[in-house]
């Protein structure tokens, strides 16, 4: 029996569809999960500081981590590569650490209102997306916010960043009088380390990254040697978030050693 047009273009657009399925099959994303949530209250389970431990080898969350305030998952039958995966939040793309069976898991803070979150393999070809509305019980939205993430393993770079009011903001000193606060300090590679303000100061904000530790590679011996390698900071400044008016840049700088400290941006607010 021959197919009428309209049921061969079913047929063909099925059949198009389906390598989309199949990649979206292959990515399991435990958490966040879609919907409508309310996002967990304060000291509700939320750690956001890992454990320096050189060589930081870890994908895992700190212990007793929210599910509400972490991305997890697995990417099945992932390529056996170095390369990480990518994570993609609400528009701003990252590095994603990968364990070689193909799970991860990252501490994050979520403002609130719609959140995307998308997960892709490191080929490209395997992704995951979700969409969810989060509500924390009337908590002020972040009106700014600053990320940082990195391109290798292994590796602890730090945000820094200094208010108009002269408040240093790391994660020696994570919360400041004036309502700043680094919510995630990532010490086992390519982050992110994410810096949010709900009532921002007018003036002028310097944004630092240091290269506090890590890079190791292992000898023939299986001994670990610090090797100090090159790694690319990605500084995204995001203000009125989840608004008509929200505004995101992002900044590649180069860390190339050990204890460097680089201003990345200075910029006013408003």
């Amino acid at each position: 029996m021959k197919l009428r047009y309209p049921q061969v273009l079913l047929f063909f657009c099925s059949l198009m569809a389906l390598p989309s399925l199949m990649a979206a099959d292959s990515v399991k994303l435990d958490t966040p999960a879609g919907g409508w949530r309310t996002g967990a209250s304060e000291g509700e389970g939320e750690s956001f500081r890992q454990v320096v431990n050189y060589p930081a080898s870890s994908v895992n969350t700190p212990a007793g981590q929210a599910n509400t305030a972490r991305i997890s998952g697995q990417i099945k039958a992932t390529p056996k590569s170095a390369e990480p995966g990518r994570l993609i939040v609400n528009g701003v793309s990252m590095p994603l650490k990968i364990d070689p069976a193909g799970r991860f898991d990252r501490p994050f803070s979520f403002p609130n209102g719609s959140n995307s979150v998308e997960v892709r393999s490191p080929d490209g070809q395997q992704r995951k997306r979700t969409q969810f509305l989060n509500s924390s019980g009337g908590a002020t939205p972040a009106k700014l916010r600053v990320l940082l993430a990195w391109d290798s393993d292994g590796t602890d770079l730090d945000l820094h960043l200094i208010t108009p009011d002269g408040a240093h903001i790391w994660y020696g000193d994570r919360v400041a009088p004036n309502g700043a606060a680094l919510d995630v300090d990532v010490t086992t590679g390519y982050g992110p380390e994410i810096f949010a303000m709900p009532a921002p100061i007018k003036g002028q904000y310097l944004v630092y990254v240091n290269y506090f530790g890590g890079g190791y590679s292992s000898d023939e011996e299986g001994q670990e040697d610090a090797v100090q390698p090159l790694t690319t900071a990605q500084v995204t400044v995001i203000t009125e978030e989840g608004t008509p008016s929200e505004k995101m840049e992002t900044f590649l700088v180069p860390m190339r050693a050990v204890g460097e400290l680089t201003l990345v941006k200075s910029f006013s607010y408003p």
